[in-house]
């Protein structure tokens, strides 16, 4: 079987063939970086790079791009309304350039913490504004956009196939309908290309006039251009971006080069915590520091985010993130029995014996990920083995080929623990940590490592050149 994907745009499966033999140029959504991400954010990142690695697995050279947008998202999603970096700014009095900097590099650690692979490139939107303003300029000569004042609209009506992604028709995109109604507006449904404000802090001095800054649309088109070129064989995003955002995308850039702009698109749909709505009103937003408060490890957390099918919703509780933490321990130890059998601790008589276990399950697991990268059938061939090998003895070549096995299931999932972890490996971990929650200023969790070192008999010796640490 071929890799298939569910693509968002015909609304069906189909088989992956990529525009260049052997190469894939993937766009995903990033974070817009006024606050931390939180896990429901976290559930498309994660995801973005299980696609990532299972295409990789697969053999293709995956460029992968994903944003940073570090302006213009506006905080209904719209084009009415304060820009959420600004709003950022003005509750917390801190400067919105300072701002998207350090959530920028937040989200970076969380990325690192949660074994996300480095994109080929992440692009800031305040980088690339004059690939904005050429393709605004383009669309305008184009008889797509029109400028009023200081402010640019793309025309939705001059796009026949606006809507096909969501499913709306301009018909009935009046207002009312989450489109706030402009005056100088053509069309109620017409979205903002660039925008003019002179309270904006963030602006730059264009052909548009001297304090415009982008629309949020216009940002990812620009971007996957600069960086992938005309046409992408995929992007992603959360189920949240599929209207207006994804949308608007469609529409400016295949106006602009006249190609198509992406051939699949893929979306996963929302965490929900608690069987509900992730809130900040409910308390339940949490972070990674989060997780890390209550015990449990970054690659928990990326086992929780990937264990349901990309395509469904995902509930997150506490009790869930115990099921988790039971689930690796299992997992872990497939192995630890197999390192035994090759270090004659135990095995069969025969050195193939098993064999048949690990091709079945290879098989299985490759075929569950071709089909739509369905995890939960990929996870069931692993526990599935893990079962059949306490009840089968296994040979010396059945493990060596059953560790290779893993190894590359890993490369996938990147959740198991493979070699066993000495006390030295543990404590140089939350020491790692425990340097990461004070770069954070999270004292109460840096503290919290320091008295479960010394539990261990770990004594912790802090100077100028570092930390160390010596037995007790």
């Amino acid at each position: 079987m071929s890799f298939h994907v569910y693509n968002s745009l015909s609304k069906q499966k189909e088989p992956f063939r990529s525009l260049e033999a052997g190469v894939v140029r993937m766009y995903n959504c990033g974070p817009t970086v006024y606050q931390r991400a939180h896990i429901g954010n976290m559930r498309a990142y994660v995801f973005a790079d299980l696609l990532r690695r299972w295409l990789e697995y697969r053999d293709f050279d995956v460029r992968q791009v994903m944003n940073i947008t570090d302006v213009g998202h506006i905080l209904a999603d719209e084009d009415e309304g304060e820009d959420k970096l600004e709003e950022e700014a003005r509750k917390t009095g801190k400067d919105p350039w300072a701002i998207s900097a350090e959530f920028t590099e937040q989200f970076f650690r969380d990325c690192e913490a949660l074994g996300l692979r480095t994109p080929f490139v992440f692009p800031r939107a305040t980088e690339h504004i004059p690939e904005m303003v050429e393709m605004v300029r383009g669309l305008i000569d184009k008889g797509h956009a029109y400028q009023v004042g200081g402010n640019v609209y793309f025309d939705v009506t001059s796009f026949e196939r606006y809507g096909r992604l969501s499913g709306n028709r301009v018909e009935d995109l009046d207002a009312g309908n989450r489109i706030a109604v402009r005056d100088d507006k053509r069309h109620p449904a017409d979205f903002a290309l660039w925008k003019t404000d002179p309270a904006h802090v963030m602006k730059w001095d264009t052909e548009f006039g001297p304090d415009g800054f982008p629309g949020w649309h216009i940002e990812c088109s620009a971007m996957a251009r600069k960086h992938l070129g005309d046409r992408i064989d995929i992007h992603t995003g959360g189920e949240d971006n599929v209207f207006p955002h994804h949308e608007c995308e469609i529409a400016q850039s295949e106006c602009f080069t006249g190609e198509t702009f992406a051939t699949y698109w893929m979306h996963t749909r929302f965490l929900q915590v608690d069987g509900g709505k992730m809130s900040k009103s409910l308390g339940n937003t949490y972070s990674l520091d989060d997780v890390r408060e209550r015990g449990y490890e970054p690659r928990h957390l990326r086992f929780a985010l990937l264990r349901g099918h990309y395509r469904q919703p995902l509930n997150y509780t506490w009790a869930i993130m115990d099921e988790v933490a039971t689930a690796l321990k299992n997992l872990d130890e497939i192995p630890l029995r197999m390192r035994r059998v090759q270090a004659g601790e135990e095995g069969a008589a025969q050195p193939q014996a098993g064999l048949d276990l690990i091709e079945a399950a290879r098989s299985e697991f490759e075929l569950a990920m071709d089909d739509d990268l369905n995890v939960p059938r990929a996870l069931a061939a692993l526990f599935g083995l893990r079962s059949a090998l306490l009840e089968s003895r296994l040979g010396t070549e059945a493990a060596g080929a059953g560790l290779a096995f893993l190894e590359r299931a890993d490369s996938v999932l990147g959740v198991i623990q493979l070699e066993e972890q000495s006390l030295e490996a543990d404590v140089e971990a939350l020491i790692e940590e425990r340097q990461g929650a004070k770069a954070e200023k999270n004292w109460a969790r840096a503290d919290e490592i320091r008295d479960q070192l010394a539990a261990l008999g770990i004594e912790l010796q802090d100077s100028a050149g570092g930390v160390t640490w010596r037995r007790q």
